[in-house]
């Protein structure tokens, strides 16, 4: 299963969030949607728009190619700004973000797709899933479950380090301890409470079946869904954190027989930061007061709120690992 796809076979009886087409009397402002229409990644860019699509009013989506690269975001960004537009989403890497930033200059609120958190900032709010959100989500869900100590198994990966980074800064507000192994590394003689892998891959599922007689509980983020059967039976038992599998489902399923081809989790976030702007439309808060709303948006990728210095909390399903696949138990806040 790819890295960006989610459980898109589940079922389709969930409600979507409900993104009505706008009213006349609706804000009548465009919004902008950044993304690669050429390019290495322009068939992404073209099912994120789509996905937009679905949520929000077409006549009020002006989308803007960027190339995929900063120079392409740049330029985007200043045709966006000639169109008087209320809103930015986009760009999608964290090449483009600083490139979008500078030349929008605060002028109109940005909603990115990257996940890299260390490039928000105000007015510029980082909408993709991060390493740090899912880890917190994880953490949390675990201490309430007992957990005082964990074990951080970091692949090398960007991701595995970022989260590694995201474990140690909450020990002190989760009152838990926190230690970093690699995966080929032995774990104390006193074994920790929960063993944390944050990756995936078969390096990480290797680990997983090594330490999984060790008697600590297996935690995981959404990277490491893996529905192949050889992947449950070695995370059997594992509580991870992820978007609502059922939620996503149910998009993914409106998207194929929209569409046409399936739908992942940034094509996901296109359709849920349309259906912000959606919603701000139609409450006639179309801008960054409006996002700033403490009640937050109801999400495919999860429930959200966003913070005035430019970060998102997402609120995560915490599933357990069965033979037979994963099954929703809990929700926890990520930050």
């Amino acid at each position: 299963m790819g890295r960006r796809s989610l459980l898109s076979g589940l079922a389709a009886s969930v409600a979507l969030p409900s993104f009505a087409l706008a009213a006349a009397k609706d804000d009548k402002r465009p919004i902008a949607l950044l993304v690669p229409l050429t390019g290495a990644r322009a068939r992404l860019g073209s099912s994120m728009r789509q996905a937009a699509l679905l949520a929000e009013n077409g006549q009020y989506v002006q989308t803007f190619d960027t190339g995929g690269t900063a120079a392409g975001a740049a330029a985007a960004a200043a045709k966006a700004l000639k169109a008087k537009v209320a809103l930015i989403l986009g760009p999608l890497t964290a090449e483009e973000v600083p490139a979008v930033s500078s030349t929008i200059a605060g002028r109109v609120p940005i909603i990115a797709f990257s996940n890299d958190s260390v490039l928000r900032a105000p007015n510029t709010w980082i909408f993709g899933i991060t390493a740090g959100q899912v880890t917190s989500a994880i953490l949390r869900y675990a201490r309430t479950r007992g957990v005082k100590s964990v074990a951080v198994i970091d692949d090398g990966t960007p991701w595995s380090a970022a989260a590694t980074v995201a474990a140690g800064r909450m020990e002190s507000d989760l009152g838990i301890a926190v230690q970093v192994l690699k995966p080929d590394q032995a774990l104390p003689e006193t074994a920790p409470d929960a063993i944390l892998f944050p990756g995936s891959g078969e390096t990480m599922l290797a680990a997983a079946r090594r330490f999984k007689e060790s008697g600590a509980q297996l935690l995981a983020t959404l990277q490491g869904l893996d529905h192949r059967p050889q992947a449950l039976e070695a995370l059997e038992g594992a509580w991870i954190a992820s978007p609502d599998p059922a939620a996503f489902g149910t998009f993914a399923a409106e998207f194929e027989a929209r569409n046409g081809g399936g739908a992942g989790t940034i094509t996901a976030l296109a359709y849920d930061a349309a259906g912000i702007a959606n919603a701000l439309r139609k409450a006639g808060t179309l801008g960054g007061e409006g996002l700033l709303d403490s009640k937050g948006f109801h999400c495919v990728t999860g429930p959200v709120r966003f913070r005035t210095d430019g970060s998102v909390a997402r609120d995560f399903a915490i599933l357990v690992a069965r033979v037979e696949g994963y099954e929703a138990v809990a929700v926890s806040s990520g930050s």
